[in-house]
């Protein structure tokens, strides 16, 4: 699974629409909406506050791994 699919299925298992993760990356809805599409990149400072904010590891969001494997304590962000 790719990383877009995976954006897409987290926002929508934690019933969030585009413009409140937006809103949580500091960028536009419509941005965030092109990461999904994939027409842009996910910057790498998006990607660790996904991995925070949804507190799954950045191998999972990227697709290197089907397991939802939490951060551990000491190496989670405050979002």
């Amino acid at each position: 699974m790719n990383y877009r699919l995976r954006i897409r299925d987290l926002r929508e298992d934690h019933d969030k629409t585009q413009q409140n993760i937006a809103d949580i990356l500091g960028t536009s809805q419509t941005m965030y909406a092109r990461y999904e599409r994939g027409a842009t990149e996910l910057p790498v400072r998006h990607l660790i506050r996904l991995a925070c904010y949804y507190n799954v590891s950045m191998e999972y969001i990227v697709g290197l791994t089907d397991t939802k494997t939490p951060l551990s304590k000491n190496n989670k962000k405050p979002t």
